[in-house]
């Protein structure tokens, strides 16, 4: 399918790797030039040059961290007018409600809900000046089915959830579309990371922390950047001019829920 996207140009946060690598990549593959941002800048630059040879489009970095004001200053200065724009971040650290204070809750919504919604702010008159313009958040499974542990990710997420649900219907007479994606569990760095900690937990090997998680997934298997990116490209395309303010879930079938 064509998108009827290239030539446009997106800014990707947290794109170096994982899943918002492969929303770079998806949208490179359609023609769209880029400018990403991460944190690293060594796994920054290696990731801008393999898209550049492969898809032949223009890809501009920026190092930053977009949860800070002068982080976020930079990567607009260099990012300019953009049609795109993909909100990802990492999520905050794990734990049980009683090991948070209001410094743990300020750090998770500067990064999860305030740095996206600045962006947004920052970003979206000019999509609206030339009548075009698609926003996309990456935000998590646990906005539709909370994680006990994920609390912090939880309160931040579904805070961006409403702010997203209000603006997107404001802004859709202009073209302008604003929807989220809700990822389970992809075969990422993060997910890695996850399986490690299961094994050492139950004295286990990766292959079976892996294998146990997949069980609880309908798909029988971790998703791909690759598939997930395909998903977010859709999002970013012509063909969504009349999906506004929803929320897809790409995890496998793993959230039991009728809507």
């Amino acid at each position: 399918m064509d998108l009827g996207i290239k030539g446009k140009r997106a800014l990707v946060c947290a794109s170096s790797k994982g899943l918002g690598r492969g929303c770079a990549e998806a949208l490179a593959e359609a023609g769209v030039d880029l400018v990403l941002n991460a944190r690293g800048a060594e796994a920054l630059e290696a990731t801008a040059a393999d898209i550049r040879s492969k898809y032949g489009v223009s890809v501009t970095t920026v190092a930053a961290d977009v949860s800070t004001e002068e982080g976020r200053s930079a990567l607009l200065a260099a990012a300019g007018e953009v049609d795109i724009l993909v909100n990802n971040a990492g999520g905050p650290p794990p734990g049980v409600w009683s090991d948070w204070d209001r410094d743990d809750f300020i750090a998770a919504l500067d990064a999860n809900m305030l740095a996206p919604i600045a962006l947004m702010k920052a970003l979206m008159p000019g999509m609206i000046n030339r009548g075009w313009g698609r926003v996309v958040n990456i935000t998590s499974g646990s906005v539709k089915a909370p994680i006990p542990q994920l609390g912090l990710s939880n309160s931040a997420r579904a805070g961006l959830t409403g702010y997203v649900a209000g603006t997107s219907r404001q802004v859709a007479q202009h073209g302008v579309n604003i929807n989220n994606l809700l990822p389970g569990i992809h075969a990422t760095d993060r997910a890695a990371s996850l399986d490690s900690g299961v094994a050492k937990a139950q004295g286990i090997d990766m292959a079976s922390a892996k294998a146990q998680r997949e069980a609880t997934i309908p798909a029988r298997r971790y998703g791909t950047a690759a598939e997930f990116g395909a998903a977010c490209a859709f999002l970013c395309s012509q063909h969504s001019g009349f999906i506004v303010g929803q929320n897809l879930v790409v995890d496998g079938g793993a959230i039991n829920a009728t809507i």
